[in-house]
């Protein structure tokens, strides 16, 4: 955690020129407030108890204060950086002295390979295709019988939309290795391998990651690297800009991209649910989407207040609620409805359930807020609070089964 981030400075006066990019928080923030930042184009990096904390370039700050919003300045956000990063380590992807604990692209990799070397009978290795700058977006397939396309409920498991959230990559290895490791030896796990087919994308954004961590200092970077970078949960399909909840700016942190799926790992996440629609039925029924921080479980719609659509009933709004609440009791999270924290358009969870019908959440892991810091939790916290998450995995791979 970044020093100081408890008790940040008061506002600045209105007439203080800016001239840097900042980190800001509003205070007491009820849904509409919310929307109308996020709208702006600023980064947003968490919202706990109607505080919302986020980055804005100085032209944002002076349209939301215009607006009417009471911000209070955090920091220079490029001083809060060099303050986070201790010192430069001599390879140009490792984490910064200290997160060592954390998985770089080819230390991930290498987990990938020996996990399928020690357990070729459940888990196989796959790449659905490339990132941007040629990386493969690995996929790996636990069952168990694994070579087999059994008619067996299919979950999806993805980390790492956006680049700095590294701790997803470690929850969605935590899912890789528990049930593997485990498999044979726990009869939870035994079960729901040999009854499911377990789909893991530990990282959908490696170029992102990767360029986070560069020359082992951290950036604070959330897009891929495609051009100015596109933001990958604005640019899925369903709903893509309709509605406020993103940036059509490419200098802007939710910058949907020039088109729906323009992105070349947004696209191939997509095109492999598709390939898992096996005679007119999607196989794939339920999934989360790791992200960080806030500590929330999120569900459909992002781009509507409404809990209803043509594309959600009573009864299926229902049941999202019912699930989430049981994921959210299980962990510690709080449990909403996307829309409920901003606007957001050309989402995962939204493109998930209208195009496939998938029971699809969000979880916003640790911790509650913490500024840069929530971003960049240190390394003993991987293990405690991605093993905080093992009852709502098994919660969602056992209501799969009744999708």
């Amino acid at each position: 955690m970044l020093a100081g981030l408890a008790a940040p400075v008061g506002a600045q006066p209105l007439d203080e020129p800016l001239d840097e990019r900042g980190l800001f928080e509003v205070r007491d923030t009820d849904v509409a407030q919310r929307t109308t930042i996020a709208d702006s184009g600023v980064d947003v990096w968490g919202v706990h108890d109607g505080t919302m904390t986020f980055a804005a370039e100085p032209e944002q700050v002076q349209k939301l204060r215009a607006a009417g919003l009471d911000l209070v300045r955090i920091g220079d956000l490029d001083r809060m950086l060099a303050d986070h990063n201790p010192g430069v380590r001599a390879a140009a992807d490792e984490f910064p002295p200290g997160d060592e604990a954390y998985h770089t692209y080819t230390e991930l990799t290498e987990v990938l390979r020996q996990t399928v070397s020690d357990h070729g009978d459940i888990a196989k290795l796959t790449s659905i295709g490339k990132s941007y700058e040629g990386r493969d977006l690995h996929l790996i397939t636990i069952s168990g019988n694994v070579e087999v396309d059994e008619d067996e409920p299919e979950v999806l498991f993805t980390c790492n939309q956006h680049a700095r959230e590294h701790l997803t990559t470690e929850m969605c290895l935590r899912i890789i290795q528990r049930f593997t490791d485990e498999y044979g030896q726990d009869p939870t796990v035994t079960e729901l391998v040999d009854t499911r087919e377990i789909h893991v994308i530990p990282t959908v954004n490696p170029d992102g990651a990767e360029y986070d961590i560069e020359g082992g200092r951290y950036r604070g970077w959330r897009k891929n690297r495609q051009g100015n970078g596109t933001d990958l949960n604005r640019n899925w399909g369903y709903q893509w800009g309709c509605c406020g909840g993103s940036s059509g700016s490419p200098s802007s942190d939710t910058y949907r991209g020039p088109e729906p799926f323009s992105a070349p790992e947004t696209a191939a996440v997509a095109e492999f649910v598709d390939s898992r629609v096996v005679s007119g039925t999607q196989q794939i029924t339920a999934h989360i989407d790791f992200h960080s921080y806030s500590e929330l479980v999120l569900w459909p719609f992002g781009y509507t207040y409404s809990d209803t659509t043509e594309r959600m009933t009573p009864e299926q709004a229902k049941r999202f609620q019912d699930v989430g609440a049981r994921l959210a009791a299980s962990n510690g999270y709080t449990p909403q409805q996307s829309s409920d924290l901003y606007i957001t358009d050309g989402s995962i969870n939204d493109w998930m359930w209208a195009e496939h019908g998938i029971l699809s959440f969000t979880f916003e892991m640790y911790p509650t807020g913490g500024g840069l810091g929530g971003f960049y939790p240190p390394g003993d916290r991987i293990e405690p609070e991605t093993k905080r998450n093992d009852e709502a995995v098994e919660i969602l791979l056992t209501e799969a089964g009744a999708a």
